[in-house]
This record gives structure tokens, C-alpha cells and sequence, in this order.
């Protein structure tokens, strides 16, 4: 597998379209502080690292509306192995209008758009969610 983020967002992506309670991700670092992201942000209900051996995975519960429509919109990668997409502070202000959020992978670590744009920072945009 070249990109571990797009699968696991797709994951995400196709288990909110099944409605599924649950869906399990490949653990890395990077993953676990995008996951933790969504989940502070309100896009997924939580999640928690489990360990099957050697191996890690991420257990992620995703949350829906009263309605049992999913919160997450649309999730999109931005940055990809092919084509890097860096921006700098002020081009990560806002997003949707404070309705989305850009995952931006700093000097700092992983940290959502607002977060970045308050310390000063930019870097590498990982993915957009609203």
C-alpha cells in the first residue's frame, strides 16, 4: 500500500456510506493524530487503539444525526504522494467559511487549520473535511 491516509480516510468514507457503527484503520502515528482530530472536531464519535499481536489497528466509532445521516460531508486528500501541496498561514485561515476543516502536518505535528493558522504556522495540507 503506497498511501496508508487515503485508504484509511476512504475507509471512514465508505463506512459512513454502509451507515456502520464501526470501522477498523491500519495504525500509524500520523493516523492516530488525524483520527484524534475528526473526533475533537466532532466529525467522528471516538476511537481506540487495539493491539492484535505485533500489529496495531484503530477502532473508530463514526457518529451520525438524529436523522442516521452521517456528520462527515465529504472527505477529501489533498497532499498526495505524486503532488505535495504545501501553504502557508494565511492561506489556511479558514475553510467553508469555519464550517470545514484542512488537516495540516506542521513543524508542530498533525494540527487542524485553526490551530496552525493561531501558532503561526503552515505546512503540508493532508486532507479537507466539512
Amino acid at each position: 500500500m503506497t498511501d496508508i491516509i487515503a485508504d484509511s480516510l476512504t475507509r471512514i468514507r465508505n463506512a459512513a456510506q454502509r451507515r456502520l457503527d464501526v470501522t477498523i484503520l491500519l495504525h500509524s502515528n500520523n493516523i492516530e493524530s488525524i483520527v484524534s482530530i475528526l473526533v475533537d472536531k466532532g466529525y467522528l464519535e471516538s476511537f481506540k487503539i487495539k493491539e492484535v499481536g505485533n500489529k496495531k489497528t484503530i477502532k473508530v466509532v463514526l457518529k451520525y444525526d438524529d436523522n442516521g445521516h452521517s456528520v462527515i460531508n465529504e472527505m477529501k486528500k489533498i497532499s498526495k504522494p505524486g503532488r505535495r501541496v504545501h501553504q502557508g498561514r494565511d492561506a489556511i485561515r479558514t475553510f467553508k467559511n469555519g464550517y470545514g476543516t484542512l488537516v495540516v502536518s506542521t513543524s508542530q505535528g498533525v494540527l487542524p487549520n485553526d490551530e496552525a493558522y493561531k501558532r503561526g504556522i503552515g505546512g503540508e495540507v493532508i486532507c479537507s473535511i466539512w
